[in-house]
This record gives structure tokens, sequence and C-alpha cells, in this order.
């Protein structure tokens, strides 16, 4: 796994950025918990895993 940003992720899940971030509100507390804040752009791979796997996303 390597590291993606937002709008990579949205487009391998198939929804707009704006869906995507309304996703990201639900994985808040986890986000924080790895050091992400809601407006960063670059997810770290641990982060990228968790999101593919709970949101199905094939990358």
């Amino acid at each position: 796994m390597k590291s993606y940003t937002k709008s990579e992720l949205s487009r391998a899940a198939g929804v707009s950025p704006e869906t995507f971030r309304r996703w990201l509100r639900s994985d808040r507390a986890f986000l924080e918990a790895n050091g992400i804040s809601p407006t960063t752009k670059l997810f770290p791979p641990k982060v990228v895993k968790y999101l593919c796997e709970k949101y199905c996303i094939d990358i």
C-alpha cells in the first residue's frame, strides 16, 4: 500500500470529492488518532488501507 490523496481515493471509490469528505466525517476519531486532520490531502498507507477496507475501494 502507498500514500494516496483524497481526490485519488474518491475517484477509486467512484464518488465525488464532497461525498468522500462526508464519509470521512464518520472516521474522524480514527483519523485524529493517526495524526490526520480533516484538511489533510495526502493519506499515509496505514490510513489508506483502513479506508479501502471500510469502503471496499479497489486500488
